[in-house]
């Protein structure tokens, strides 16, 4: 009741903080299970169980699950961009630390913020787009290419970040008329593909145990959750202003690798991401200037 008295530009911002948080958990799930379990059955497992919860809720609301709007050129490209985002970056999880990872992923508002502009014609200002400009910077900060803290493995994450921004824009672009419930049903059918993908490159599959399970059960629930916040923060307000608050999950993620992985981030890594989460809190404030 809340959101829906919010403006779209906020309401779309605080549907974004909160997916971020949602997927920063989601990520911590499967990299525990990822040490147990391929990264292909991982994701088998877990879209499958997130694939029968969207279509529950669909048939629930009499929603068709089957449209023939799913074969449009924009659902098409929002279905590519869905696997390469997914399979990547679960890639980039199991193999690089977390937080790390999670730094990578925050350049997705930047090119999610140019293809608003290119493909929807929305107005960025100067002040917004020095601020999405001083987050990537951020970034580069806590990545430090092509010196020593910079992992190979890390392009992984890279290649994923480009699939999350095209599924992101794809999905702004895609029939309103289309429910948060049909979306998540083709978006979590992808990521039954990009496991079959992986597992047939990898094998290796095995039956998981009872803390794999319950993981991989938990994570399904988070996951369905952080979808439909990040759907809806994607169709509210403008694109260039929702996308930087993406930012908001280095935050969690950090916060998630230290206390759960153990992982020990750097001064750079913290001013890093302090540099990020104020930029995107700034491109709200400074709306179209």
């Amino acid at each position: 009741m809340m959101l829906n008295s919010m403006s779209a530009h906020l309401r779309g911002s605080v549907l974004m903080v909160l997916a971020m948080a949602f997927f920063a958990i989601e990520d911590a799930l499967l990299k525990s299970v990822m040490q147990q379990l391929p990264v292909g059955e991982v994701l088998i497992l877990f879209g499958s169980g997130g694939l029968l919860v969207f279509m529950g809720l669909a048939m629930a609301r009499s929603e068709q699950i089957l449209d023939t709007r799913m074969f449009s050129k924009t659902l098409a490209l929002r279905s590519v961009s869905e696997v390469a985002g997914r399979l990547f970056y679960t890639i980039a999880i199991a193999l690089t630390p977390l937080s790390s990872a999670s730094a990578i992923l925050q350049a997705t508002p930047l090119v999610v913020a140019l293809g608003a502009v290119v493909f929807f014609g929305e107005r960025v200002g100067p002040k917004r787009w020095f601020a999405i400009s001083i987050g990537f910077l951020g970034v580069l900060l806590i990545l430090r290419p092509g010196i020593e803290g910079f992992e190979p493995a890390s392009i992984f994450a890279v290649l994923g970040t480009l699939g999350f921004a095209g599924r992101d824009l794809a999905t702004r672009a895609a029939p309103p008329h289309m429910s948060n419930n049909q979306l998540g049903v083709y978006g979590f059918l992808m990521l039954v593909i990009a496991g079959i993908i992986a597992l047939a490159y990898t094998g290796g599959a095995t039956w998981p145990d009872v803390t794999a399970s319950m993981q991989l059960a938990a994570a399904i629930v988070i996951g369905v959750t952080a979808y439909n916040a990040l759907t809806g923060a994607m169709r509210s307000g403008d694109v260039s202003i929702v996308a930087p608050f993406r930012y908001t999950r280095l935050i969690f993620g950090v916060l998630l690798g230290v206390t759960v992985f153990a992982e020990r981030p750097d001064m750079l890594t913290i001013v890093g991401s302090v540099i990020i989460a104020v930029s995107g809190l700034y491109t709200l404030i400074c709306k179209r200037t």
